[in-house]
Parts: structure tokens; C-alpha cells; sequence
């Protein structure tokens, strides 16, 4: 028998390694084994390389895979709806839905997600879960087993929100915890699926969800927590005017100036969003080394503003990209995550030098990495380091005439995929998803959305139930159709 092949060589590609030099090669070749690269280089591929596989990627362009350093995967059963709410609004319509979530909708809304993150070039992916409905089990360990089965590199934060309405927070009281049950329960998934390891698939972080939905002695006794057990901590923070106003009314101070205070700032850190920061706040992020996930497109969805990116950078402050939940970014793809960084830098800032297509690969890349404390590993293409890569195809119509396969990708079209590895494995290939069934993935999340909303098991325009209806209704998603039934609005999105 013919023994499989123990290397893989990608040869006649162009490579944007992202390494400390920004070396960038117009045509090349990498040469992975197990699962880190050990070899990269101009030119023809050596042939005399034993047991490998070797890959043409004429006409393609390599890169580090890209980190999405925010997710909310469970959003996926809730899209399209609050469609003109800002966040407080939005979150007001969505949170009475989001309590009655559980693994049988958890699943396949984090299957589907991570797959469609794996699509457009994702092979690292966070996700800030927060809502846990009582007695729905082990929902953490259910995205974890979803993500095992797409196969993506997974940082998992056990959020948790402890105040409630009733205690003057935003989110009803059904959906939040009381801090010994968050506390008990985070330390639990960090001794049950916590690996630090070196090519570690899963790392759980600490993440309390906001300053208005979480106490003061919850954030302290998380910080305390985490850094006992040495993982990351990240939360929500600075995402809204009205978030500011919120920290000045309760709390007397600026949203970072608040965290400071309770112990959470430092290079163990990031934070969601970061939008309206002031100078000493951007200051202050970068003396500390506190990274920040840059979503420029929920944020453009939700009209939060746009984060200070050109200034962060420029003090030094690590930044990443995040796609945030599929509720707000219905598109969901970190690979248009570059130029929308790069657009939003431009229009804040007034001027095209802003942000670069290379300065968004870099968060999209080894920014990302940094947030999570994975640089070492991740983030770069360089000999030692894992074998995540995204090769992307920039020979077809789309592309055609855009000489610089940077600008390409960042500038061009979403291009296919020729080949996705994570740690050397296949997870995507010429443009497929190998992992899992794609149509598959999509049915299971069609259903767990409809069971979710309260629609039919199987048809996306079953009538609900009269219980459901009645709750769409007094949220305000509801429309009349012609035969008398109700169907979520996916015109206007009612508001609050």
C-alpha cells in the first residue's frame, strides 16, 4: 500500500506572510508538515521533498487564516430581525426570544455559523456566549462540539450577565445568573475544556457580557478568577453613546475608566468594540496592552459609530477584527471584514491613508492573534508556526485586472477559497466545505430558527402557534399576510 502523504507543499502562489517584515512574495511556495509549516520560500518548490502532496496554487493568493475576535454564534437562529434598532432597542426586542434558547437550537445555529466563517476564510473563531436559560444544560459544550466537527481553532468565553431589570441592568430577569452560579459554572468550563497547550483547538476566556447587564463585584471576581487560572478575559465595552451614558449616570466615570477600577485592564484583556474612546482612553488601552475586536460592520448595522482603529494603532494597542453576532451582522464574513475596516478608518478620519489593504490583513491576521495571546502561533505565515492558511483564488472574473492580490482581497470581491488548512487539515477545498455538508448545515439552522421563533419544524412561512404569535406580536416582529397567518417582519423590524 502506498503511504499517505506526510507533507503538503503549496507551490506557484503569491504570499502575504504578515511576519514582523511584512515580507510578501509574488510567487512562491509553503511546505507544511503535521501540522506546522516548516518551510516557505520564493520561486519553484523543491521536488525532492519525500511523501508529499504538492498543490498548484497558480493564480492564488496565501495567507495566515484570519481570527474573528468576536462572535455571537447563537445569533444565527435570530437574523434579520430589529433591522432600524440601536443596540439598547435591539437588545430589548431580542432578549425575550434569545430566553428560551437551548442546545437543540444552540446547535445547529453554531454549526452553521462556524461554517460559514470557515467559507470565507476564518480558521480561528472566539464566540461571547452570555445567555444561559435555566435548565438547558451544558450550551458551552455544545459549541464546542460544533466547532470540533467544522474543524476551526476555538476560543470559547463563558459570558454571563447578573443584572437584571429589576436591579436596574437592561436584560429581563429571566435571563440573567446569580453570581455564584456564573462563577461556579465559568470555573467548571475552564478545568473541563480549557487547553493551553501548544496548537491548543480550545481555549476558554472569562466574559462577563457589559457594564449594564453585569455588577461591579462580578467583573472583579471574574478578573480574580481568570487570572487564578490563567485564561483571558474580554467583555463588551464602549460599543454606544447611550453605554456612556449609562457608565456616567451609574458609575460616575468613562466606560475604560470604570473597568480600570475594577481590575480589568491589562495584556490578558480584550475588549468588544471600543468605539467612543476619548485620547486617554486610547492612551490608556495601549499602556496596558489591552487589545481590542473591531467590528465595523455590526457597528455600522446598529449605528454605534466608528472605533478610533488609526489611533489605537498608532499608540501601540493590540486590535483585531470580529464579525459579532449574526444578529447584527448578517453577513457574517471576516474576509469583508478587511475592506469594511478599511472603509470605516477612511470616513472617520477624512483622508484614504487611514487604513491600508495590508493594515487590514494584519488585523485580520496577527492583530486577531494578539488579542488572544496567540501571536507565537497564529496570525503569521513563518516556519514554527501552525499551519493556518487561507489560500484564496484571484484568477477569476472578479478579480481580473486588480494587479496587486492584496488589494484583491481586500478590495475586491469575497474571492473562493482554493484551500483552508487548520493545523494542516482540510477544511476547505476549492471552495467547498469538507467537514460537514454545507445544505446540510443550512436545513438543520433553517429549523432550529423556525422551532425558535415559534414557526413550523420544516417550512420558513408556517404559521406559528397562537403563542408564538402573540409574543412576535407584542414585540413588535409581527405582520399580517393574506390568509390571516403572522410571519416575522423582515421588511422593517418593529421597534420598542
Amino acid at each position: 500500500m502506498t503511504e499517505a502523504p506526510t507533507r503538503l507543499v503549496i507551490e506557484g502562489c503569491a504570499i502575504a506572510t504578515v511576519d514582523p517584515a511584512e515580507t510578501e512574495l509574488s510567487s512562491g511556495y509553503l511546505v507544511i508538515e503535521g501540522d506546522r509549516i516548516v518551510g516557505i520560500g520564493p520561486g519553484d518548490a523543491p521536488r525532492d521533498i519525500p511523501a508529499a502532496r504538492y498543490v498548484d496554487g497558480t493564480g492564488c493568493l496565501a495567507t495566515p487564516g484570519l481570527v474573528n475576535t468576536h462572535h455571537h454564534l447563537y445569533q444565527w437562529a435570530t437574523r434579520g430581525l430589529a433591522q432600524q434598532g440601536t443596540l439598547f432597542e435591539w437588545l430589548t426586542e431580542l432578549y425575550p426570544i434569545w430566553a428560551r434558547i437551548d442546545a437543540d437550537t444552540l446547535g445547529p445555529a453554531a454549526a452553521a455559523g462556524l461554517g460559514w466563517l470557515a467559507l470565507a476564510g476564518c480558521t480561528t473563531t472566539t464566540d461571547h456566549h452570555y445567555v444561559f436559560p435555566r435548565g438547558t444544560g451544558d450550551l458551552l459544550g455544545v459549541e464546542i462540539e460544533a466547532a470540533a466537527r467544522i474543524g476551526l481553532r476555538f476560543h470559547p468565553c463563558r459570558g454571563s450577565m447578573d443584572l437584571g431589570q429589576s436591579a436596574g441592568g437592561l436584560p429581563p430577569d429571566e435571563v440573567v445568573e446569580d453570581r455564584d452560579t456564573v462563577l461556579a459554572a465559568t470555573e467548571d468550563a475552564i478545568n473541563r475544556y480549557h487547553d493551553p497547550a501548544p496548537g491548543s483547538m480550545v481555549r476558554i476566556a472569562v466574559a462577563p457580557c457589559s457594564p449594564f447587564s453585569v455588577t461591579g463585584e462580578l467583573m472583579r471576581e471574574s478578573a480574580v478568577l481568570a487570572r487564578r487560572h490563567r485564561v483571558r478575559l474580554h467583555t463588551h465595552l464602549a460599543e454606544t453613546v447611550e453605554e456612556a451614558a449609562y457608565c456616567r449616570e451609574h458609575f460616575g466615570s468613562t466606560p475604560v475608566d470604570y473597568i480600570d477600577e475594577l481590575g480589568w485592564l491589562g495584556p490578558d484583556v480584550w475588549l468588544a468594540h471600543a468605539v467612543h474612546l476619548d485620547f486617554a482612553a486610547v492612551a490608556k488601552l495601549a499602556a496596558t496592552g489591552t487589545g481590542v475586536a473591531h467590528c465595523p460592520t455590526s457597528n455600522a448595522r446598529l449605528g454605534a459609530g466608528i472605533a478610533p482603529v488609526r489611533a489605537l494603532l498608532g499608540a501601540g494597542a493590540p486590535v483585531g477584527l470580529g464579525v459579532d453576532g449574526a444578529a447584527s451582522n448578517e453577513q457574517n464574513s471576516l474576509a469583508d471584514e478587511l475592506r469594511a475596516a478599511v472603509y470605516s478608518a477612511r470616513l472617520r478620519g477624512g483622508r484614504p491613508s487611514a487604513l491600508t489593504a495590508r493594515d487590514a490583513l494584519a488585523l485580520g491576521t496577527i492583530g486577531g492573534a494578539r488579542c488572544l495571546g496567540r501571536d507565537d502561533e497564529i496570525g503569521s505565515l513563518e516556519p514554527g508556526k501552525l499551519a493556518d492558511i487561507a489560500l484564496w483564488r484571484l484568477d477569476g472574473l472578479g478579480h481580473a485586472g486588480i494587479a496587486d492580490p492584496i488589494a484583491g482581497l481586500v478590495f475586491g470581491s469575497r474571492p473562493p477559497l482554493a484551500l483552508l488548512l487548520v493545523g494542516g487539515r482540510t477544511v476547505v477545498e476549492d471552495g467547498e466545505l469538507r467537514t460537514a455538508s454545507a445544505d446540510e448545515l443550512a436545513r438543520a439552522a433553517q429549523i432550529a430558527s423556525n422551532r425558535l421563533l415559534g414557526l413550523g419544524p420544516t417550512s420558513p412561512t408556517a404559521p406559528p402557534s397562537p403563542l408564538a404569535a402573540g409574543v412576535l406580536s407584542s414585540l413588535g416582529l409581527a405582520q399580517e399576510v393574506p390568509d390571516g397567518s403572522l410571519l416575522p417582519n423582515q421588511t422593517a423590524g418593529g421597534q420598542s
